[in-house]
């Protein structure tokens, strides 16, 4: 007698120095659900929430990636790099003086609400059907325009020259690197992401989230997958109250 396919939710504590395809392999081969995706790419270098959808949990991908999401993130304003993060070789910025706490908490606010936002050229977007950081990675920048993304907050949690934390608020298709870029152009220094955490997609929290190493044996998968039918409902109330 064969047990019933696992489906509905896991949220993931994704690990640093893997792709978010990585981790949903990772999970798959626990699984051996092939119906399988995550709703939010996190970079690489990134940790915290991701969410991996199994059976016919697929079917909320899109809805879960209109979630809002939250962020703990770093980064410094003397240098920078082509995907303004430590993914490629960094340089320092000269800069004239270094901005007080005023004037960086001054320029993150200018960027809270509807705002237009040109992504990374290292990143997934795709330009005539081709993602463009395989384009980027040859040296041939992709031509990307700014699209609208929703900023709800920010907050600086410190700032030492040039090394400044903030907590972040936001919509889908934000990208930090890109919020790091433009405050560090409006504060006329560099800007490059080195640190970032999601602790949150709507209200799947990282305080809840399983380990991969945590997630041994299909017991443990059985334990941590929420139902189809709970994350659907809950979605439903979010979306009736937005």
């Amino acid at each position: 007698m064969t047990s019933e396919p696992l489906e509905g939710l896991i949220v993931l504590n994704k690990p640093p120095g893997v792709t978010s395809a990585k981790a949903l392999y990772k999970v798959r081969a626990i699984t051996r659900q092939r119906k399988s995706g995550h709703a939010g790419t996190l970079d690489p270098a990134a940790t915290g929430v991701l969410l991996i959808c199994l059976g016919r949990a697929t079917k909320l991908v899109e809805r879960l990636m209109n979630l809002p999401k939250a962020y703990v993130a770093e980064a410094r304003l003397d240098i920078t790099s082509d995907s303004f993060d430590l993914d490629e070789p960094v340089r320092d910025v000269a800069v004239r003086a270094a901005p007080s706490a005023s004037e960086v908490a001054a320029a993150f606010a200018s960027f809270v609400g509807r705002v237009e936002q040109v992504p990374p050229a290292f990143s997934a977007i795709k330009v005539g059907g081709r993602a463009a950081y395989k384009d980027a990675r040859k040296g041939v920048m992709p031509d990307l325009k700014p699209r609208p993304v929703q900023i709800d907050a920010i907050e600086v949690r410190q700032y030492a020259w040039p090394v400044v934390s903030f907590d972040l608020h936001c919509g889908r298709g934000t990208y930090v690197r890109a919020l790091i870029r433009d405050v560090g152009m409006r504060l006329g220094t560099g800007g490059c992401l080195t640190r970032l955490c999601r602790t949150a997609v709507g209200s799947f929290t990282l305080q809840s989230a399983w380990t991969i190493e945590g997630l041994k044996s299909l017991a443990d998968v059985r334990t941590a997958v929420l139902p189809t039918a709970e994350v659907a409902a809950l979605l439903t109330k979010t979306e009736n109250q937005a």
